[in-house]
C-alpha cells in the first residue's frame, strides 16, 4: 500500500466515523447544506479513489457516503 493510499484511507476512514458518529447520535439533524457537500465530497472522493485505482479508500469513502444518505433521509423526514 503506497504512501497515497495510506493517507487516503486514514482521511475517509476519520470521515466514516464522524458519518457513523451522527447516524449513532439519534438526535442529529444535518443543515440541508451540510448534507449536500458532504455527499458530494465523498462522491467525488470515491471517484478520485477508484480513478487512482486506490480501492480501499474508495471503500471507506462509499461507507460515508451510505451514511450520508441515511443523514439525508433524516434531515429530510424532520424538515417535512
Amino acid at each position: 500500500m503506497g504512501m497515497v493510499s495510506i493517507l487516503l484511507s486514514i482521511t475517509f476512514g476519520c470521515g466514516v466515523f464522524i458519518a457513523l458518529a451522527h447516524v449513532i447520535n439519534k438526535k442529529f439533524i444535518a443543515p440541508r447544506y451540510d448534507v449536500i457537500a458532504n455527499l458530494t465530497a465523498f462522491i467525488c472522493a470515491t471517484l478520485s479513489s477508484f480513478i487512482l485505482k486506490e480501492y480501499v479508500p474508495a471503500v471507506f469513502a462509499m461507507l460515508a457516503i451510505i451514511c450520508w444518505i441515511i443523514l439525508a433521509i433524516r434531515t429530510y423526514r424532520h424538515a417535512a
